[in-house]
């Protein structure tokens, strides 16, 4: 972090928020990201509200939400107040599409771990232990 301009690079906001620059820049040129100040050579300098936004992007991401979606989201919050009641419909629709994704993958568990236990009943060992 360079400490007299108080922000990060992209390489070190990459580094930071655990992605490629690559990634921080299409999320750039998607949309989802603005307000990413610009030093005095005009290179990027991302702060701490960047990289807040990254990591709730990021994890919209990692839940299954699709890029139009989030620059949807990212569009109200940029529009400023009026519109909390659209973000937070988005954001419990995408809430529900997660809790019906877990289910899914709990009843699958549980399959498997039938399986296991038919395996290992027919074997006569012990199952492992859960990696949890």
């Amino acid at each position: 972090m360079d400490e007299s301009h108080g922000a990060l690079t992209v390489s070190e906001a990459a580094a930071a928020a655990g992605v490629s620059t690559h990634t921080l820049r299409y999320y750039e040129r998607a949309g989802l990201l603005d307000h990413i100040e610009r030093g005095p050579s005009g290179r990027r300098r991302y702060s701490d509200r960047n990289l807040g936004a990254i990591e709730f992007i990021l994890r919209l991401r990692s839940t299954g939400m699709s890029i139009g979606e989030i620059r949807k989201y990212t569009d109200l919050v940029r529009a400023g107040e009026g519109n909390e009641r659209a973000r937070l419909g988005l954001l419990e629709d995408h809430r529900d599409k997660i809790v019906a994704s877990l289910a899914e993958q709990r009843a699958h568990l549980a399959a498997i771990e039938k399986k296991i236990e038919i395996y290992s009943d027919m074997l006569g060992v012990q199952p492992a232990l859960t990696r949890r």
